[in-house]
């Protein structure tokens, strides 16, 4: 039996979808008479200038009824009158091609109301409740990812292999197929040469079609549209308020990541497990391999149009992509691409938290207090960025040791990779300028100390 026979859901907790079921229904009062000026994306709730008072009595005192008004006081704002919990509530109504009295935005008018009674009725009914849904999650410690991640760690043997910040667990590959995200992630915790680098999950605000419950606390996600959020990367759906409690452990899935370059890095390489990015694998691979004695490698540009051909090809084909001297004769070709693909990460190698801290460190004057202070900010590092850094630096120092016949040396190629590798935080001109000489010197420092930094 495999560990997605075995695994048996939780139970989902059906309170909170009980409470949306009981729900007061919206009740649109028609207006009887055609009301001039009438907005063409409102229709016949609208009822033209009204005051309070008529508003209420036109609403009768029936749960869910509701009508449109334009302002007394303000002409030109409108009004959502809305009898809910024996009274009128008022609510300044707005359109800009959807409709929205707060975040969320609806098609009609009927699905806002909808929404809202769902709402109202859910946090009156069960404001004690939401407020302590995060307390007992099912999410790590009691739920079946536990169980099937006790599972898993039974059945398979386990070996690491340790550099400085990269944790790698080689383990034999087990199948767990047609589960959630919850139970993928907590499979591929303890599988398949899985690389431990920490991850945040990507949140995004979601609409979910049908009813769905939140994989952090195994509440109903409630309302009729973006009852909560989904992480775009791993695909995990929580509540808004759950998804600051969800722990940094997001385990991309390789079919929602769309592209290689342009992607965050630790996304990059835990949606491939892998310990680096395979485009700085394979790049460097390839230029050692026949480059290493090139003039000018790093310095000399490629032509563009060849360098975007490999990036689309990573893209399309990722680790299969052919950049092999047979289609690519000119390594400078190779060299741009692996330049491009550092220039279009989102959060450069060596992260924006970062970036002053090693700007501070290039400016002390002592060599061994600067290397310390360098050694430091690098163990500041994402474990994915370290360890990327870590193999280009390897790398470059072997390009230096060709000096003779490449005439590039550490501080050459700090030129090169200083503004490829870092950028400030803030996008200004007058700051990379300022910085470039620390940006260079950042670099080849990392190059000529490599084995003691690393």
């Amino acid at each position: 039996m495999t560990d997605a026979e075995e695994y048996q859901p939780p139970i989902w907790k059906s309170y909170l979808y009980q409470l949306q079921q009981e729900a007061p229904r919206p009740k649109r009062i028609i207006c009887p008479g055609e009301v001039e000026n009438r907005p063409k994306y409102y229709g016949r709730e609208f009822h033209g200038i009204i005051s309070r008072e008529k508003a209420d009595e036109l609403l009768g005192g029936v749960e869910g009824a509701y009508i449109l008004r334009e302002s007394q006081r303000q002409p030109g704002c409108y009004t959502l009158a809305l009898r809910f919990g024996n009274q009128t509530l008022n609510y300044r109504l707005f359109y800009d091609g959807k409709h929205f009295v707060g975040e969320k935005r609806f098609e009609s008018i009927h699905d806002l109301v909808t929404d809202g009674l769902i709402t109202l009725y859910i946090e009156t009914k069960a404001s004690e409740y939401i407020s302590k849904m995060t307390t007992n999650p099912i999410y790590e410690h009691i739920g079946y990812a536990t169980l099937l991640r006790e599972k898993v760690s039974r059945r398979l043997s386990r070996s690491k292999n340790e550099s400085r910040k990269a944790s790698v667990t080689n383990e034999e590959h087990t199948a767990v197929e047609k589960i959630s995200s919850l139970v993928r992630r907590a499979a591929l915790t303890h599988n398949d040469n899985h690389f431990n680098y920490e991850k945040t999950h990507n949140f995004k605000v979601h609409t979910f079609r049908g009813p769905h419950w939140c994989e952090y606390c195994a509440n109903f996600m409630w309302g009729l549209i973006a009852q909560g959020v989904r992480c775009s990367d791993c695909g995990l759906n929580v509540h808004k308020q759950c998804s600051k409690h969800v722990p940094n452990d997001c385990q991309p899935d390789l079919k929602r990541i769309k592209k290689v370059y342009c992607c965050d890095l630790t996304t990059l390489v835990k949606a491939h497990n892998t310990q680096r990015p395979m485009v700085v694998d394979i790049c460097i691979r390839e230029i050692e391999a026949r480059g290493l004695k090139s003039e000018g490698l790093y310095r000399v540009s490629g032509f563009t149009e060849h360098i975007e051909d490999v990036k689309m090809a990573f893209d399309r084909d990722g680790e299969k992509a052919d950049i092999s001297a047979n289609i690519y004769p000119d390594i400078n070709i190779i060299t741009g691409a692996l330049k491009l693909y550092f220039r279009d990460l989102p959060i450069p190698v060596i992260t924006y938290d970062t970036y002053s801290k090693f700007i501070e460190a290039a400016k002390i004057s002592n060599a061994d207090e600067r290397l310390e202070a360098v050694h430091e900010v690098l163990m500041l590092l994402p474990p994915a960025h370290y360890e990327t850094l870590r193999y280009l630096m390897i790398h470059l120092k072997k390009v230096t040791m060709n000096e003779k016949d490449n005439f590039m040396n550490a501080e050459n190629l700090g030129i090169v990779f200083g503004p490829t590798l870092m950028r400030p935080p803030e996008d200004s001109t007058l700051t990379t300028l300022h910085d470039m000489r620390y940006q260079k010197l950042i670099v080849q420092i990392l190059i000529e100390n490599e084995d003691v930094l690393f």
